[in-house]
Formats: structure tokens, C-alpha cells, sequence
């Protein structure tokens, strides 16, 4: 069996699979991902920036063992720098070195974008349309034509067919409303915040010799920050910078010095950070929390249960 069939071979494999990537999943998302693969559909994630959408499709093609090929949408994007250009340089040089002979629209001379990329690659690759609401729905309705048949057209050369089918991720940061087409043709994930106690298990996966009771005092002020009306709210991303931050510095709990000394790891605009540096002494203040191993033990996220599919979890205590 391929490593791409043993991967979708059930919810339990993409779970233990995605888990050693150190991409820590509940029993909703591996099911979502299941189904995605099996069905060959594409996977539609929305969710506020910085909650994991792009490391997911970088965990699926890291445990697939094969490329991820990113798409990254913004204002302007249009067909050609997703499918192909002409190599306008090679071709005039070859122009000037044999005159008109030869045939200047060759695959040649072709410089392949992503989603030619991916339909061309030798075996399937993981392709992700990044922050696909930062495109003009003209682009929109192309992508949802050329992933319906998986075909792209290039009038010099024709239909191209996908050699391979990809499996392909689908991010918004919900910037604008996106069709019913698209979202008809995809499976839809809705991706938040984790939970105290899945997020206290990322930072002991990625950060590694940070205490416990830090682990548990770093989660406490994040998400009591993003309960606050910030410009942006930390991601998880940012919360494991500030810890590997916190753990250069020595720190073993949060005090008020060295939180505010390096509140610009966790915040990026000014008024957040100002707004915050205000309520620091309560922000932090100790006693029972929502990151509090004794609330964190009530109700354990989903998922969790099956934390004995993996080795890796079984180090956690949720």
C-alpha cells in the first residue's frame, strides 16, 4: 500500500499521521480530512488568521511525503500566474539565434505556475489555494472550473490534463463572502482558537523544555486576550514565538516586567499593545483560570479521548 492510500486508509490513520507532524488534531478536523481525500474533493478551510488553516495543508503533504505547491491569492492574481507563461526571453533569444525556425510555443520554452505545477507533477502533491478571498471572484470561478475536471487549457498546446489528481486545501480568512459554487464543490472545515488544553499540548510539541506551569500561564493570557477586542488577536503562531521567547529569557513564570518587555512578541499593532500594557497586573493576576489544569480536566476536547492512537499525546495530560 502507498503511502498516500495508508494515509486515508481511515480517521484514525490521518489522525496519528497529521499528530506526528506535530499538527495536533481533534476527531472533527481528521474526519473532514478523511472524507476530503477519499471523496476527492476539495477542502475548504475558513477560520480568523493565524488559527492553523496553511500549517494544516502543510502537515497533510508533509505526512503524504510529497510536495505541497502553494497558490497564494491576492488582488490582481489572474490566470496566467496561475497556469503558465511564455518565456518571453528564452523565446526572443531563440528567435535571434535561428530566425523563425523552430516552434517558440513549446513546452520548452513554458514556465509553469502552480496549478500547472500540480497537475504536471509525476505523483499527487498537495496543492493549496492560499487566502483565496483575496481574489476577484473572477478567479474564483476559473479555479472552481480547472478543480471540477482537474484540466487546465493553453491555446498554444491545447488540453492539459492532471497526470495525478492533487488534493487540494481551500483557505479564506472570510474577507468576502465566497460563491455557493465553490463551497458546493468542497467538503468545509471552520477552524478557531484551540482550546487551553489542545494548546497547551502544541507548545510542549513545539517548544520543547518549557515548564508546565509557564505552558499553562502563556495559554491563561492569550486567550484571555483574545476574548479582548484587538486589532489582531495573537495566533498560535504568535503564542509559541512569545513562549520560545519567554524560555530564552529564563522566565519560569509570567511577571509584569517581562511581559510588558516583550509584549511586541504577541501583539503587532501599537494600540493592542497599549491597551494591554493598561491591564497587564490583571491580565495576569494567578488563581483559577480557563487554562487551569483542573477545568482543563472536565470536559476534554474532542478527539482527545483518542489520544492512545498516538504515542505522542499519551505525553500530554488533557
Amino acid at each position: 500500500m502507498d503511502r498516500y492510500a495508508a494515509f486515508f486508509k481511515s480517521v484514525d490513520n490521518v489522525m496519528n499521521g497529521l499528530i506526528r507532524q506535530k499538527y495536533i488534531v481533534d476527531r472533527r478536523i481528521s474526519t473532514t480530512v478523511f472524507l476530503s481525500g477519499r471523496l476527492g474533493k476539495p477542502l475548504l478551510i475558513e477560520g480568523p488568521a493565524g488559527v492553523g488553516k496553511t500549517s494544516l495543508a502543510g502537515a497533510v503533504a508533509s505526512a503524504l511525503g510529497t510536495e505541497l505547491i502553494r497558490l497564494q491569492c491576492y488582488p490582481g492574481l489572474d490566470e496566467s500566474k496561475t497556469i503558465y507563461e511564455w518565456n518571453y526571453h528564452k523565446q526572443l533569444l531563440h528567435i535571434q539565434m535561428h530566425g523563425s525556425e523552430g516552434d517558440i510555443f513549446s513546452t520548452e520554452f513554458l514556465l509553469e505556475r502552480p496549478l500547472l505545477r500540480a497537475f504536471q507533477s509525476t505523483r499527487p502533491v498537495v496543492l493549496l489555494v492560499d487566502e483565496i478571498d483575496k481574489s476577484e471572484e473572477e478567479l474564483e470561478s476559473f479555479l472552481l472550473e480547472a478543480l471540477s475536471e482537474f484540466q487546465v487549457s493553453i491555446p498554444e498546446l491545447g488540453r492539459v490534463r492532471a497526470k495525478h489528481k492533487p488534493y487540494v486545501v481551500i483557505t479564506s480568512n472570510s474577507a468576502r463572502e465566497l460563491s455557493d459554487a465553490l463551497k458546493r464543490r468542497c467538503l468545509y472545515l471552520y477552524l478557531i482558537y484551540p482550546d487551553a488544553a489542545r494548546e497547551e499540548a502544541i507548545l510542549q510539541l513545539k517548544v520543547p523544555g518549557l515548564c508546565n506551569n509557564l505552558a499553562r500561564e502563556i495559554i491563561n493570557f492569550v486567550q484571555k486576550l483574545r476574548s479582548k477586542k484587538l486589532k489582531k488577536a495573537p495566533s498560535i503562531t504568535e503564542s509559541i514565538d512569545w513562549a520560545r521567547t519567554l524560555l530564552l529569557l529564563g522566565a519560569d513564570v509570567l511577571d509584569v516586567k517581562t511581559v510588558r518587555e516583550t509584549l511586541n512578541v504577541l501583539l503587532k499593532y501599537e494600540e493592542d499593545i497599549r491597551q494591554v500594557d493598561r491591564e497587564i497586573t490583571t491580565l495576569i493576576a494567578r488563581g483559577k483560570t480557563t487554562g487551569s489544569r483542573e477545568e482543563s480536566k472536565k470536559e476534554k476536547p474532542v478527539g482527545v479521548q483518542d489520544r492512545a492512537v498516538d504515542p505522542v499525546l499519551a505525553r500530554f495530560d488533557f
